[in-house]
């Protein structure tokens, strides 16, 4: 017949068609694919959450007076170790709860450490200075720090026992009662 060829050409201008249109069942597994890469990149991306137990991961900091503190170093203390942003209205409610803690158990073998999270140098110095906080404070430098311990947001708190394991976590702001009382659990007699 003539002209057969020209009918399986498509008309100039038009495209082709996709694949997709001439099989729906190929749309279909196409779309279920997409959902599961979605669902799944979503669950596996998340960090996981932080840890509440075990052994704390290491780190090692410079603070904002130039020290260079290393964890693994302050073994056979208790640690408190809390991330804080000068931005974050929770972490100015408990700044003062942490420095009274310093003060009172710094004799006893407590080590109060607080990390920066996602914050200005300056605005760092500032709420330092602002709470008149005497405990070392270090920025957290490419967020090294936090995402070793999974951060989510701050404040969050640590309190590390004296052979380096996670004895406690505070997720949201501490009080002294609370905070006091799982370091009084760590050092019995001392309080």
């Amino acid at each position: 017949m003539p002209g057969a060829e020209l009918m399986d050409r498509p008309a100039a201008g038009a495209e082709a068609r996709p694949a997709a249109r001439n099989h729906p069942g190929l749309l279909v597994l196409t779309a279920v694919v997409l959902l599961l890469s979605v669902f799944f990149g979503i669950a596996f991306s998340r960090n996981s959450t932080q840890p509440e137990a075990g052994v704390a991961p290491d780190f090692e900091v410079t603070t904002f007076a130039g020290e260079t503190l290393r964890l693994s170093d302050l073994r056979g203390q208790v640690v408190v170790l809390n991330f804080w942003a000068s931005w974050c209205g929770p972490c100015r409610v408990e700044a003062p709860v942490l420095q009274a803690v310093h003060e009172r158990w710094r004799e006893r073998g407590v080590t109060v450490m607080g990390i920066a999270y996602i914050d200005v140098d300056r605005h760092s110095l500032a709420f330092i200075e602002e709470f008149g906080l005497t405990y070392p404070n270090a920025p957290d430098r490419g967020n090294r720090v936090s995402d070793r311990y999974n951060i989510q947001g701050v404040p969050e708190t640590f309190v590390i026992d004296q052979q380096g394991d996670i004895a406690h976590f505070f997720y949201a702001a501490v009080n002294q009662t609370a905070l006091e009382k799982v370091l009084a659990q760590l050092l019995p007699g001392d309080e």
